[in-house]
């Protein structure tokens, strides 16, 4: 079985991880309630894991590189849960853009082919910056 295959672990992996990127955008949109923002989080780690497999996922999160994006991930977590939303995704936010800075450039290359904003990518000052990550490798 080849791993880009879409298997149902994956399909429910994904759909875990979008339920948890909108259950912590509502935490947000209702002041911050730790209670949706934590179960936000857990739906997203559910699905990543599920996603991208077990073993791949603990190989991933406890990768050399990848302890300050793992701790602060999960600090911001137990912030959340003890009643410091605010701190507690600002430290998240920072874990998730330390974890998955390696996808930059394959999600650069996805948006630019789609139509409008794919032509607003096109522009040299955007463009500059997104030539500036593409080189690098997906970390996974």
């Amino acid at each position: 079985m080849a791993s880009f295959e879409m298997n149902d672990l994956k399909k429910i992996g994904l759909g875990l991880t979008g339920f948890g990127v909108f259950f912590t955008f509502l935490g947000v949109i209702f002041v911050f309630d730790k209670g949706l923002i934590a179960m936000g989080n857990i739906l997203f780690l559910a699905g990543v894991t599920l996603t991208i497999g077990i073993q791949p996922a603990i190989q991933f999160f406890t990768k050399r590189r990848n302890f300050k994006g793992t701790i602060s991930f999960g600090l911001g977590f137990l912030l959340v849960v003890f009643g410091w939303p605010i701190f507690g995704l600002l430290l998240e936010s920072y874990g998730f853009l330390v974890l998955f800075s390696g996808f930059w450039p394959t999600l650069a290359v996805f948006l630019q082919r789609i139509p409008i904003l794919g032509w607003l990518l096109q522009h040299p000052y955007i463009r500059s910056l997104l030539d500036r990550y593409r080189g690098r490798r997906v970390p996974v």
